[in-house]
């Protein structure tokens, strides 16, 4: 939802979003789009969840994936429109690879920190989340590196997951981010994650992110400025149409803004506080509502504990 918000006005400025903000859904704009098309954000992140609904494997996620690069599945309306280079990149040389080849392919490289692992890594928080905390992190290292291979993205995909799992207990955002920042420290020395990657999280894990103005945070397609966006206005805001617009409305990486955020609010608010009129528009919904469906049902089957339901939160009055 949060994704098909900001593709209209993907790479706007946050001057332009301030004159004209956003507040439903849009058609056309950036990519030339009907109301509700996701980007390859969502298609991204469906694919990670048919490789759980089929039996989660690495090289189940690898194969989806490269079919949505060459044959548009799990696009919204047929074909790809929007893709990150290191992706690109990164499907490309999987693409030329021999079938049994190592589909960890992702770039390495300091500059192959782009957001792209973090916006499709959310199923995963409903996969086998009682696993100890090195099963836990290897499995997303590897799900990362499938387009993203450097371990910062791997530590921002981390942070995200940690977080939901938080939310999915019950905690409220403020308690969910008191205790990621609490634990974090602890899980990096247990996992050898070296200090010189850790420091580029120092800001968001101060415990003191929602203290900064606005003015400072970022909508670039760096993964540590996507994540610190969501998590501040996940923090900032109290319904989740609120918290989900004034993200894309930061301009930029609207869509991947849009889509990281919207995960942590949806989890949180619940779908009944999602306003039914985006509900409605959201481009193939039954299909979407099928696939959670059938990937929850692998995950029953396959013995992993549901997380508790966190309690249902008032519906907003202004949407």
């Amino acid at each position: 939802m949060g994704d098909a918000l900001g593709v209209p006005v993907e790479f706007s400025s946050r001057a332009a979003r301030a004159q004209d903000p956003v507040t439903g859904m849009r058609a056309y704009g950036t990519h030339h789009q009907p109301a509700g098309t996701w980007s390859d954000d969502a298609s991204l992140t469906f694919c990670l969840a048919e490789a759980i609904a089929e039996g989660y494997a690495v090289r189940t996620l690898a194969n989806n994936c490269l079919r949505w690069y060459e044959h548009g599945f799990w696009t919204p309306h047929g074909r790809v429109f929007d893709i990150g280079i290191t992706t690109r990149e990164a499907l490309g040389q999987l693409k030329k690879s021999s079938p049994g080849a190592c589909p960890l392919v992702g770039g390495r490289d300091e500059m192959s920190n782009g957001n792209g692992a973090l916006m499709r890594i959310l199923p995963l928080a409903f996969y086998r989340p009682e696993d100890a905390l090195l099963a836990r992190y290897t499995r997303l290292v590897e799900a990362s590196a499938v387009t993203h291979g450097h371990v910062r993205s791997a530590i921002a995909c981390f942070l995200y997951l940690e977080l939901t799992g938080y939310l999915r207990a019950g905690l409220s955002p403020a308690q969910a981010y008191a205790k990621m920042c609490e634990q974090a420290p602890t899980q990096f020395t247990e996992l050898g994650i070296l200090a010189k990657e850790v420091n580029h999280f120092e800001r968001l894990l101060s415990g003191q992110l929602v203290a900064l103005p606005e003015s400072t945070i970022q909508s670039s397609g760096y993964v540590v400025h996507t994540l610190e966006a969501a998590l501040w206005y996940l923090l900032r805001y109290e319904t989740y149409a609120a918290t989900v617009l004034a993200a894309v409305n930061l301009g930029d990486d609207t869509d991947t803004t849009g889509a990281v955020v919207g995960g942590l609010a949806g989890l949180y608010y619940g779908e009944e506080n999602i306003p039914a009129v985006w509900v409605k528009a959201l481009a193939r919904r039954a299909d979407i509502e099928d696939l959670c469906r059938r990937a929850s049902q692998s995950i029953v089957g396959a013995g992993a504990a549901p997380a508790p339901t966190a309690p249902a939160r008032p519906v907003p009055n202004s949407y």
